[in-house]
């Protein structure tokens, strides 16, 4: 997305032209959650010096209840105008940071604590970690009372036309709102299974993608509602077809440029560029509680619909967990393709970085590269390349992730602590419930 280097009165500026009505203050809880305080355009002085409060023990994850008051400091580089809901006037976003009542940064805000991290690659002479992320949804139909439906919109398959694809008019209208709220939207198309979409956008820093993924995610629903739809981003919303991911290619940068790019070098990938990836491969199956993090994610980590499995990495090869896309030069990045459009993205980003990281200060080296089809080879076969699964589920996830420091620490141990809270409660709720499947299978025979 681009964005302007606004000032206090730039954006006065911009209000009073455009007859701005309404600021919507958005920021993200620990589940990902986007969440915004509006208040009307006579606030905006206020807004403007940060003395807009809220309570922040009403938020998932943020601060108990005799804690609550806290600050949001707008990032004033977000500011956009919505190109919609202009009945009772414009309304604009920034999206904010969050501050405790003495006004220091709240380290319980995920995007809050991604900057942390970023400051923390800083230090080791990186300019910027670039993200470029590949969000896939599912549409299904609205009922009368627009309540979701299980019926989905079309029965269109990867890059498939209308009238297989009755989803492409909404596609091509949240195309169209992205551009014109300033996102640049490389390619818009169907996916493999019926009634799934993918959208991608240009790659930003780590930061400004994580923005750019939630507002996403409210465009989309936003837009699908038109069209008396209703667009999921639920890893798994349909059993016996593919899942949604959210593919993440990434790279670091330095003053030189990319720094994962070595033309002189094997697979013309850099020595950095190694040693991240093997931080990534190393932590893997500790930082899938974040960028996996609810039950339903892992009915799409199984194996036979394309998602990864294996902690592994190739180049064009896509079973395994890490791929390396073809292109070179700046365009070098290693592609993580376990994610889920559920993760927190400002907690997913700092974890992955982190992890990457730790590969370069532990002087890793990444195991060899899998050129074949992972799905088709055996427990042994997997063993002798050294090939590890990733967590099964939820629980087995969050195992994993208590066992890392690393990753422990990109999160923070507030949000860390949350977090876990928040998981543990969704697995046993979890594993109370009696499924269907269940009683098809048991009730009769037992």
């Amino acid at each position: 997305m681009t964005r302007k280097n606004y000032s206090k009165e730039d954006i006065k500026e911009i209000v009073k032209k455009e007859n701005v009505s309404f600021i919507r203050l958005m920021f993200t809880d620990i589940n990902g959650i986007l969440k915004n305080l509006e208040v009307p355009v006579s606030q905006l002085d206020k807004v403007l010096r940060n003395e807009i409060m809220f309570d922040g023990s009403s938020i998932d994850g943020f601060v108990r209840i005799e804690e609550g008051d806290m600050y949001l400091f707008p990032d004033l580089d977000t500011f956009l105008i919505f190109p919609w809901g202009t009945e009772h006037g414009k309304v604009a976003r920034l999206i904010c940071d969050v501050h405790n009542p003495d006004k220091t940064p709240f380290l319980g805000d995920p995007r809050v604590n991604l900057k942390r991290n970023i400051q923390e690659m800083q230090k080791m002479g990186f300019s910027s970690f670039n993200i470029g992320s590949e969000p896939e949804f599912f549409l299904f139909k609205l009922d009368d009372v627009d309540h979701p439906t299980n019926i989905l919109n079309d029965k269109g398959s990867y890059f498939d036309f209308a009238p297989l694809d009755m989803g492409e008019n909404c596609r091509r209208d949240i195309v169209l709102v992205l551009e014109k709220m300033g996102f640049e939207v490389e390619a818009a198309h169907h996916e493999v299974s019926p009634g799934q979409h993918e959208i991608d956008f240009k790659y930003e820093n780590a930061v400004e993608a994580a923005d750019n993924i939630e507002t996403f995610k409210l465009v989309v629903r936003t837009v699908a509602r038109q069209y008396h739809l209703h667009a999921t981003f639920m890893p798994k919303p349909v059993q016996g077809v593919n899942g949604s991911g959210m593919h993440t290619n990434m790279s670091l940068f330095n003053d030189q440029g990319n720094a994962f790019y070595d033309p002189k070098s094997d697979l013309q990938l850099s020595n950095i560029c190694q040693k991240f990836l093997a931080g990534l491969l190393k932590h893997a199956a500790s930082f899938t509680a974040i960028t996996n993090p609810i039950v339903n994610s892992y009915k799409r980590l199984v194996p036979g619909f394309e998602a990864p499995v294996y902690i592994a990495w190739s180049g064009r090869n896509r079973s395994p967990m890490v791929r390396v896309p073809v292109d070179r030069g700046n365009s070098t990045r290693l592609e993580l393709r376990s994610v889920d459009p559920t993760t927190n993205p400002y907690m997913a980003f700092s974890a992955i970085l982190a992890s990457g990281l730790d590969g370069l200060k532990s002087d890793l080296d990444p195991v060899a590269p899998i050129d074949r089809n992972i799905y088709r080879m055996n427990k042994d076969e997997r063993k002798e390349h050294q090939i590890q699964d990733l967590p099964q589920n939820l629980y087995e996830a969050l195992d994993w992730l208590g066992k890392d420091d690393i990753v422990i620490k990109s999160l923070g141990d507030h949000i860390y602590k949350s977090f876990v809270n928040l998981k543990k409660l969704e697995w046993i709720a979890y594993s109370q419930n009696i499924s269907d499947w269940e009683k098809e299978q048991y009730l009769e025979v037992y």
